[in-house]
């Protein structure tokens, strides 16, 4: 494995990365279907349902920042932020009686389904 520096920008559920003498990214990871793993102190790694064998190792400056960084991908995913939808669509639901998203015209029919799909 050949370690280079790389800046990294997190935008919704991509992951940018950029050489560190430019300001356009020379690649993206897109944050679905992965495994957010800490690997060492300071390190921690990406890999991907469809590719398991192939792992993205991150180092970060402190044990702090890599914990922060993988609690951060951890959030970034779609299935993460659909599940969160539909718990707080729920919480709202039996604090008030009525349905939050009611009002933006989203119908019985339309609500979201929690997956059973193990991950």
């Amino acid at each position: 494995a050949v370690l280079k520096k790389r800046l990294v920008k997190l935008v919704v559920n991509f992951l940018f990365y950029f050489r560190t003498d430019e300001a356009e990214p020379i690649g993206a990871l897109l944050l679905e279907h992965c495994r957010i793993t800490k690997e060492e102190e300071n390190v921690f790694s990406i890999s991907f349902v469809e590719e398991p064998e192939r792992k993205y190792c991150f180092e970060c400056d402190s044990e702090e920042q890599c914990q922060e960084w993988i609690e951060a991908l951890k959030r970034a995913s779609y299935e993460f932020m659909r599940r969160s939808l539909i718990f707080y669509r729920n919480e709202i639901q039996k604090m008030t009686g009525k349905d939050p998203l009611e009002q933006y015209g989203i119908s019985e029919e339309a609500r979201f389904q929690l997956g059973t799909r193990k991950q």
